[in-house]
């Protein structure tokens, strides 16, 4: 295993070590709470699958089972629309008291039905929208990997174009489209950064669609923030690169996967439930990233030079320790208004409300339709 691999594990036994440490501490032996069985329920935007955000999920879903007990359910490819507001309806009259809302477009829905039942707990993901006493958001900083995976395909590109299959333009979204961009520059300054927008969540046609497009364009890598791993086999059957999402996608694409950023939502998973039945939840939008091991990189690549390697672990620490700030100015958008003013660096609030494409970027600004 490289040295890299290592101190991933480490990070991730750590993070793992604290919020055992936590859980024991809020659920001390002979508590009524601790000898509750909890019945969680999540709701998914998409099918559950063997890859991305909604599989990721998933897997803290049935770790909630094995760790808790927990009587877990769920409910997958619903719409972000009203009918999400009748399915939470349902799951909390089926005694369903903890609901794990797992996609930004239920958060309006959320609030509406905590405001009905304050003995429930819903927990939204996100960049959060609004808070109740019994609501809480939890997001990664997905910025901080796409902008190392941005650097790996900044590296790796030998036609200086680059493309990025993008869901929808929502500040979950572009933060880590701009940073993905401004990581190839930082690489490979003369590189091209192309982006199509599906304007879906999860459509594996349409995704793989996007990419063959961005491919035919000339792109030789390819990056995405979508839930399926069409962009990979798409990359795969064309010949090129290809950078995942959410979680390891190498199974679909083994030389074309580089790498991709890869949540892990267990332990927070765990942590909130444990905090909701011990009476110690906590209503508040929390950011994850690579310091807590939310957020990390899948293995790289064996085609990837060493010398890549070490430059992205470089900046990975980097980024933990606060040297490298992502979002430091200047920066400008597609239109070339100033967005951050040189020295100046973008604050949480400003990056996770963030409406507009950096300048250099090929494709529809986040208002096209």
């Amino acid at each position: 295993m490289t040295r890299e691999g290592l101190r991933g594990l480490s990070r991730v036994a750590a993070t793992w070590v604290a919020l055992i440490a936590l859980s024991s501490a809020l659920l001390v032996p002979g508590d009524t709470a601790a000898q509750a069985k909890p019945k969680v329920a999540f709701v998914y935007t998409g099918p559950v699958g063997d890859a991305g955000w909604t599989f990721q999920h998933d897997v803290a879903r049935k770790h909630l089972e094995q760790a808790l007990g927990a009587d877990t359910t769920f409910v997958e490819s619903m719409p972000e629309t009203a009918d999400a507001v009748r399915v939470m309806e349902q799951l909390i009259q089926k005694g369903y008291k903890i609901l794990f809302m797992t996609s930004f477009g239920y958060q309006k829905l959320s609030l509406e039905v905590a405001k009905k039942h304050p003995d429930v707990h819903i927990v939204g993901t996100g960049p959060g929208i609004g808070l109740a006493p019994n609501v809480k958001t939890m997001y990664g900083r997905i910025w901080e990997p796409r902008y190392l995976t941005g650097l790996i395909a900044g590296k790796m590109t030998k036609s200086n174009i680059v493309g990025f299959v993008a869901a929808h333009p929502t500040p979950g979204v572009l933060p880590g489209v701009n940073a993905f961009a401004l990581g190839v520059w930082a690489a490979n300054p003369q590189a091209k950064v192309k982006v199509v927008w599906t304007r879906t969540w999860y459509d594996p046609p349409k995704e793989k669609a996007a990419a063959k497009a961005l491919i035919d364009a000339g792109a030789d890598v390819i990056g995405q923030h979508q839930d399926s791993p069409a962009p990979v086999q798409a990359a795969a059957e064309a010949g090129k690169y290809a950078i995942g999402n959410n979680s390891n996608m190498a199974p679909f694409g083994p030389k074309a996967f580089l790498t991709g950023p890869v949540y892990d939502w267990r332990p927070l998973d765990e942590a909130n439930v444990k905090a909701i039945l011990a009476g110690q939840f906590k209503s508040e939008d929390y950011y994850g990233g690579l310091s807590d091991g939310l957020l990390s990189l899948a293995p790289l690549h064996e085609a990837i030079p060493d010398s890549v390697k070490k430059l992205v672990e470089q900046a990975r620490q980097d980024i933990i320790s606060g040297k490298l700030q992502i979002f430091k100015g200047p920066i400008k958008d597609q239109e070339g208004n100033l967005r951050v003013p040189a020295g100046e660096v973008m604050s949480l609030k400003d990056i996770t409300s963030t409406r507009f494409l950096v300048q250099g970027i090929d494709g529809p600004s986040p208002t096209a339709k």
